[in-house]
């Protein structure tokens, strides 16, 4: 969120209750409370949708887009659908699939410490573990209750 904002981005975020004051100060500027309704049931319709969680399908999000829409997973979807309905859809008219695959490279190590030097960006850490507590926090992660990162610490030898 911080970073369409940062882009100027006209975010609509879903959250829980208790992280709907966090998702607005991340840049949100409209949010839909999902223990009290179903964002796919919005009256607005979007040029994308982005599940950052893994929490929706492409099926489930598509009466949400705009005639050429865009639905951009960080999840492979059910029976692994994304990466196969990413190189379909593209090639039909209407609504399509994106399955995104990260850089890693100096350039965009830069533009990520620019942003934050800068304040447009903040991570949000939940918590740290060290290296020695890492199949706890894998099991923290994997309760969907995480906000932010979670963090693993390694200490390196002097």
């Amino acid at each position: 969120m911080q970073l369409l904002a940062s882009r100027g981005v006209h975010v609509t975020a879903v959250c829980d209750t208790t992280h709907l004051e966090l998702t607005r100060r991340l840049g949100a500027e409209r949010v839909i409370d999902r223990t009290v309704a179903d964002f796919t049931e919005d009256a607005q319709t979007y040029d994308v949708v982005f599940d950052a969680v893994g929490k929706s399908s492409f099926g489930q999000c598509r009466r949400l887009l705009e005639p050429r829409g865009v639905y951009l997973s960080t999840d492979l979807g059910p029976a692994a659908q994304n990466p196969f309905l990413a190189l379909i859809t593209p090639a039909l008219p209407g609504k399509s699939v994106l399955f995104g695959f990260p850089r890693h490279d100096q350039a965009m190590m830069n533009y990520f410490k620019d942003l934050m030097d800068s304040g447009l960006f903040r991570p949000v850490i939940d918590r740290s573990y060290p290296l020695t507590e890492i199949v706890d926090a894998y099991r923290y992660v994997e309760t969907g209750q995480k906000i932010g990162n979670v963090v693993i610490i390694v200490e390196h030898g002097d």
